[in-house]
């Protein structure tokens, strides 16, 4: 597995996992995203974006995004999410994702918090999150619709050292 920044050709594969059952439930993902739409996204990426894919025999089957806060007030904090294709998870490529982007964040970026959101039922996404040193600091209540019901989110952050 390779580890390496986003390129626009990726678009397709990265949109083939928003959209399969199985990620998109857990992602914000919606069955009618278009690969232009990925491009689009790819292309406007800014330098407060850090967007890492885990390419696996020349596909991709993860991604991994860092969004640093671009108000001068905020520049020390940071939200991040992840994907992983459906037949690639529990393998290890969520972890190693996570522990890259973290390390941008940590000895690259200096950012002191680093925050994402977790639907309550994901626990596999949240004994990862914890054991990388995220902690919970709230529930988000009817944060989005998933499978046709609104769910809560977890809140949870790292804090830099």
């Amino acid at each position: 597995m390779i580890i390496r920044p986003i390129r626009v050709e990726d678009a397709v594969d990265i949109n083939r996992m928003r959209i399969m059952s199985g990620v998109r439930e857990d992602i914000l993902g919606i069955a009618s995203e278009r690969v232009s739409d990925t491009e689009a996204f790819i292309r406007t990426l800014t330098t407060n974006d850090h967007l890492l894919v885990a390419e696996l025999n020349g596909t991709v089957v993860g991604c991994a995004g860092l969004n640093v806060s671009s108000k001068p007030r905020t520049c020390h904090m940071a939200g991040v999410g992840i994907m992983v294709h459906a037949d690639y998870q529990r393998k290890g490529i969520g972890k190693a994702l996570m522990t890259a982007i973290l390390d941008i964040a940590d000895n690259w970026l200096k950012l002191k918090r680093v925050e994402l959101c977790v639907f309550v039922e994901n626990e596999r996404a949240i004994a990862l999150y914890r054991k990388l040193g995220f902690v919970v600091e709230g529930t988000k209540k009817n944060a989005a619709i998933r499978n046709g019901v609104y769910a809560d989110e977890l809140l949870m952050a790292r804090y830099g050292k």
